[in-house]
């Protein structure tokens, strides 16, 4: 029999797109409708009534936080209706609105929008919610044309519209006086001499070796940072080598756009190469997936008021080579026998990551962990020897099996790995949300800041609107790299706690099951049980969830694991270093001696 709703609790749900305390604020919206359901459903209800509460966030999509733990308790009935103030509160697309009503009356939950006296319950009420929620869609979609409108008949003027500053130049606001005696303020790139010697720098490494791999290198070895303090990544240089914002408007940049028919928004005698290119419409930007990036037939393109840096027929000819390595990129393999992906580390910092080399005579790939600094690096900052990755798959594979032979400690672990991965699961699909929400905020913070420092420019007040205006786009410019860090990385493979609960069952018989595992089977298996495992060149440091950690050089897991060290070639040599509380394995590579046949790949450095 199906579960009914529970018939003493409504839900109310409340939403605001920005975090202020005027208006229609969450507070507000939750008095009210309670004081609804007070008339309506009795006092009983209104005081016993469950608040979900969205703050900072759009209703243009259903990826809020507030949202997500109401339609968790509606599948479980925890409720019998939901009360909004008004529609647009719980969103602003049809499709979303038509998917989340059609739910909820699955559910036998009612929706209620006291603003509009609408009522789920009647046959009218759905109806008129309906056509109201077409109406609020015709709303966003207007207002959202008319800013791209306005965004970009500003682009066509030249001046900077804010966002990221690319390196090499900072944000300064401009005051200009117009024939009516009005003040206006705009803003302007300003070139920042350091930076912009290291931009052109990667202009002309990148010319030097047509490679971004060795550009990479070459920058790791001269210990030359972003903005932000960190090592340049190939995804990085490669956003500066295709940043239009360095060229010199000069007569090459004009046949480059003329030729991809780009939207000129400046005649060709303003290509004089005194200044840069801003190029606008470059990116497609939705949240909930990874940025798209337009050809430039799609760009706005005009004549910037910022000195440029590259001279166009070298920007040009970088944009060619790009565009002919692309087919020559490196592309990880999707589908690998693989098992430590994601939880092995190199005794540097730095992740390993498997590569695949020849087959081996029956036909299976051989592989071997590398360090990704190293390999980078071209081993100016990372030596370690790389890992055999059979064997090292194998060996940490046995451990577990040998710990799962003590049944007590086995379940302990999972246990404590239950917990640790389900918070984790809760708490990671927001973090790519709240790192966008964090950089909205920060941008407001900048754009009052400019306004600020064009009231007072000429004032004492002005040197440190400056210096904070100058530390916000820093952290603007860490969320940045930060968000599109996580919008390429994979999906991980995260379990539920009902998946937990099966492999549990599954796992008891561990020693058995294992070997009867798919691939994919084994990975989850493992990153159940061991939070990571460190790679020192010699010894293979397993960590396990659930109590101290003994990590070589530092390093440092999670809090609470357990570190036990393996046997790459098996388990036949005990620990020399093995304390009484944590059984384990060491060897030294060497121990497969220069004559094994995967020596290369595991006692010394990749060529």
């Amino acid at each position: 029999m199906q579960k009914q709703p529970n018939p003493n609790v409504i839900a109310i749900y409340s939403r605001k797109s920005r975090f202020t305390g005027k208006g229609e604020s969450v507070g507000n919206q939750v008095e009210l409708c309670r004081a609804y359901i007070r008339t309506a459903f009795g006092d009983l209800c209104a005081d016993g009534a469950v608040v979900f509460e969205d703050e900072g966030f759009s209703g243009g999509n259903l990826n809020r936080p507030g949202f997500q733990k109401m339609m968790r308790a509606a599948r479980q009935r925890q409720f019998r209706a939901v009360v909004v103030y008004r529609l647009d509160r719980i969103s602003r697309s049809i499709s979303d609105f038509s998917a989340l009503i059609q739910e909820l009356g699955r559910l036998q939950i009612d929706f209620v929008s006291i603003r509009e006296s609408f009522d789920t319950s009647s046959p009218m009420g759905r109806a008129m919610m309906y056509i109201a929620s077409v109406f609020s869609q015709l709303e966003r979609e207007t207002i959202a044309e008319r800013i791209r409108d306005n965004m970009q008949e500003l682009a066509k003027t030249g001046r900077w519209l804010g966002g990221t500053t690319p390196t090499g130049y900072t944000s300064e606001a401009v005051q200009t006086v117009t024939v009516d005696g009005k003040t206006k303020r705009a803003c302007k790139l300003k070139l920042i001499p350091q930076e912009a010697d290291i931009v052109r720098t990667i202009y002309q490494l990148y010319s030097e070796t047509d490679s971004l791999t060795m550009t990479e290198a070459e920058l790791l070895r001269r210990q030359i940072h972003t903005k932000t303090g960190r090592n340049f990544t190939r995804f990085s240089i490669k956003g500066i080598l295709q940043n239009p914002v360095y060229l010199l408007a000069d007569p090459d940049a004009y046949r480059y756009f003329v030729d991809k028919q780009a939207g000129l928004c400046s005649p060709a005698g303003d290509f004089d190469g005194e200044r840069g290119i801003l190029a606008y419409n470059r990116t497609d930007q939705e949240k909930g997936r990874a940025t798209l990036y337009l050809p430039p037939s799609e760009w706005i393109v005009s004549v910037g008021q910022h000195p440029g840096l590259i001279p166009g027929r070298v920007w040009v000819r970088v944009q060619e080579s790009l565009e002919r390595n692309k087919a020559k990129s490196y592309r990880k393999p999707r589908s690998n026998e693989a098992l430590l992906t994601g939880l092995l580390w190199c005794r540097c910092g730095s992740r390993m990551y498997p590569k695949l080399s020849r087959p081996a005579a029956d036909g299976k790939p051989v592989y071997a962990y590398v360090c990704k600094q190293k390999e980078h690096s071209k081993r100016s900052l990372c030596s370690c020897p790389n890992a055999s990755g059979g064997r090292l798959d194998a060996a940490v594979v046995e451990q577990v099996k040998q710990l799962a032979g003590d049944r007590d400690v086995f379940l302990t672990l999972l246990e404590k790995s239950k917990r640790s991965y389900t918070g984790s699961r809760e708490e990671s699909p927001p973090m790519l949300e709240d790192l966008r929400q964090q950089q909205v905020l920060t941008r407001r913070k900048i754009t009052a800041l400019l306004d600020a420092l064009a009231d007072f420019g000429g004032s004492a007040a002005s040197v440190h609107l400056k210096e904070r205006l100058e530390e916000l786009h820093a952290q603007d410019a860490a969320l940045q790299s930060r968000i599109q860090e996580l919008e390429s990385a994979p999906p991980q493979n995260t379990l539920s706690p009902a998946e937990l609960d099966l492999l549990r069952q599954l796992l008891a018989v561990f020693r058995d099951s294992l070997d009867r595992m798919s691939v994919e089977q084994k990975r989850a298996a493992l990153r159940t049980l061991v939070q990571k495992v460190v790679w020192d060149g010699t010894w293979a440091h397993v960590v396990f969830f659930g109590a101290e950690d003994e990590t070589p050089d530092g390093l440092t897991p999670g809090p609470g694991a357990e570190a036990n060290s393996v046997e790459p070639g098996g388990p036949e040599s005990m620990n020399p270093r093995e304390s009484s509380g944590h059984p384990g394995h060491w060897v030294e590579s060497g121990a497969l001696g220069a004559d094994s046949p995967d020596s290369a790949l595991w006692g010394e450095d990749s060529k």
